[in-house]
């Protein structure tokens, strides 16, 4: 049984369309990158699979479970999709609000009811995975971009989560961090992690992606390519150098 499935699924904004008739399927442990220009649609389509949006038609299941507006509004079952699905956000200011990075990173785990113990070994744990560990005392805000990325990452693993959603998480950092950041996600899945991640940039995710979806300016799928495929088309790759 795929993960994710997602039949017909188009996404409406209020002065214009987001996504147009996807059909996608996404099975348990892959790296999937999504490609394609800005406004294209990739951050809409990860806050509709993060349960975040909705669709305006179509369908989208995830364990085989339609998730709906109705499903949604199910306080218990909305906090079990997010315990599986954790969305880092493009913008990491908008996710990192605790006065420390162990308050950011606590948080989610305390959501849950965990006991002290439990707490603080998750805090422990994510910490050292994402190389946040000197910074438990520091102020998120005070960061730097890529430790920002990091402990937004290491907030959302608190949770144990399934499958990670990252919307352009490269986007502003240095060369070392962004490959810092693919090695860990690269360990994750590898860990059995399902990565899904958006870039407008082939050139510093294509070592990393097993499957390369491709929207396009229209709001859909141009194609959809097993990394090992992409590796023998030289003309694709040129074209998405240019995106």
């Amino acid at each position: 049984m795929p993960l994710m499935t997602l039949e017909q699924l188009s996404y409406n904004y209020p002065n214009t369309q987001g996504l147009d008739h996807l059909d996608l399927t996404i099975q348990t442990g892959e790296f999937v990158c999504l490609l394609g220009p800005n406004g294209s649609g990739k951050s809409t389509l990860l806050r509709i699979l993060s349960g975040l949006a909705t669709a305006s038609t179509g369908t989208y299941r995830f364990n085989d479970q339609a998730i709906t507006a109705d499903y949604l509004r199910d306080a218990t079952k909305r906090q079990q999709l997010h315990q599986q699905i954790g969305l880092v956000f493009q913008n990491t200011d908008v996710q990192l609000f605790n006065p420390s990075v162990t308050e950011e990173v606590a948080f989610g785990p305390r959501q849950l009811g965990l006991s002290t113990a439990e707490v603080t070994q998750r805090v422990t744990d994510c910490l050292a995975l994402t190389d946040c560990t000197e910074l438990r005392e520091r102020v998120p805000y005070q960061l730097s971009g890529g430790e920002k990325k990091r402990v937004a990452l290491a907030s959302v693993l608190a949770l144990n989560p399934s499958v990670l959603l990252l919307d352009e998480p490269l986007n502003g950092l240095t060369i070392a961090a962004q490959q810092q950041l693919l090695t860990l996600l690269s360990r994750l899945q590898a860990a059995g992690k399902t990565i899904i991640m958006a870039s407008h940039n082939f050139q510093q995710v294509q070592a990393v992606g097993q499957r390369f979806i491709i929207f396009n300016s229209a709001h859909q799928i141009d194609a959809d390519v097993a990394g090992s495929v992409l590796a023998t088309q030289p003309e694709r790759q040129a074209q998405l150098m240019t995106l």
